[in-house]
């Protein structure tokens, strides 16, 4: 499937066949594509939280509005991201670079989040956003169907997974085979609506 495919045939699918299972590989592989997705200063800001424990999948579901995709899909992934991830693994993402580089993206990576928490929490937002773009995009290719989530408790899933308290959760990803064909597409705004030609 070729990529404008993918984008075009996207849809937010509430229904899957809780039949349908995933292999182990080609979960692996939905994540392993979602990783090359760009990230500020390389940094890699997040940690996907697949959820397989049918138990916690419940639960989830019970602070999700009762939504059936967080059960019935076949790979549930929680895009989380960690906030200061900037001054532990600064080094090690930039490991393979030139001397010189290293010491360049070092002193940058502090001056633009030291002391800035908004900015933390912004780039991880930013970051898991591409990363689960990146991972419904493959998930399309792989003739798979995916549902964006954010209508949640966000504190309460938090709990659920034992999130870091230096970890905030983005959005969650419903990944599986649609139940059933959805309606066309509700509305769309016109090119003309959206499209501004240097600045508004």
């Amino acid at each position: 499937m070729r990529v404008s495919e993918a984008i075009a045939t996207r849809r937010a699918i509430k229904q899957f066949d809780p039949e349908h299972q995933l292999s182990e590989a080609d979960q692996d592989r939905l994540i392993e594509l979602a990783m090359q997705s760009p990230t500020a200063f390389n940094l890699q800001h997040w940690r996907f939280v697949v959820v397989r424990d049918p138990a916690r999948r419940q639960a989830i579901r019970e602070v999700a509005w009762d939504q059936a995709q967080v059960t019935d899909a076949s790979m549930l992934v929680i895009l989380t991201g960690r906030r200061d991830v900037w001054q532990n693994e600064a080094e090690r993402v930039w490991r393979d670079a030139p001397a010189e580089v290293r010491e360049m993206m070092a002193g940058a990576i502090d001056a633009y989040y030291r002391d800035k928490p908004q900015v933390e929490r912004d780039e991880v937002m930013r970051s898991c956003g591409i990363a689960g773009q990146s991972l419904m995009l493959a998930a399309r290719e792989m003739g798979l169907d995916s549902c964006p989530m954010d209508g949640f408790d966000f504190e309460a899933v938090g709990r659920l997974i034992n999130l870091p308290d230096d970890h905030l959760i983005s959005f969650m990803v419903a990944i599986g085979k649609k139940a059933n064909d959805v309606w066309p597409r509700p509305g769309q705004l016109s090119i003309d609506e959206v499209r501004r030609v240097d600045g508004f």
